[in-house]
């Protein structure tokens, strides 16, 4: 009886401590710091010196990048070509291609083919 019983609490803390890991709080970007602020020449930079050391580095932490325009649509916009930035909602701006432009966003992954940093739950700082 002593034994199901320990087993049976194991369990119980097992599925809590899966349930909070699977169902965490989803982040607010907005609100968070940005652990590292670039140009878009400058994350080229790190990810031709290595870019699998520097995607490690900069995995799921909020990095802001500044750059012109290369791309823009209703919930995209790539700077410089290098670097590739998803919206979660329209991109409320009357920026075109070649403004200067500052976002923050999530780092996701480095695409070799293309070249691009990819970031999502991008948000606008600023437009000039």
């Amino acid at each position: 009886m002593g034994k199901k019983l320990i087993v049976l609490i194991f369990l119980i803390i097992a599925a809590v401590i899966a349930y909070n890991y699977i169902y965490q709080d989803h982040r607010n970007i907005e609100n968070e710091t940005a652990e590292f602020v670039m140009t878009s020449d400058e994350v080229t930079q790190l990810f031709s010196e290595n870019s699998s050391a520097s995607e490690q580095l900069l995995l799921n932490k909020t990095i802001e990048v500044s750059g012109l325009i290369s791309d823009i649509n209703s919930t995209e916009i790539t700077i410089e070509n290098t670097v590739f930035c998803q919206f979660t909602n329209q991109i409320k701006t009357t920026a075109l291609k070649g403004s200067k432009i500052k976002i923050k966003g999530r780092f996701i992954g480095y695409d070799d083919l293309l070249e691009q940093v990819k970031i999502d739950q991008s948000i606008l700082i600023t437009n000039k």
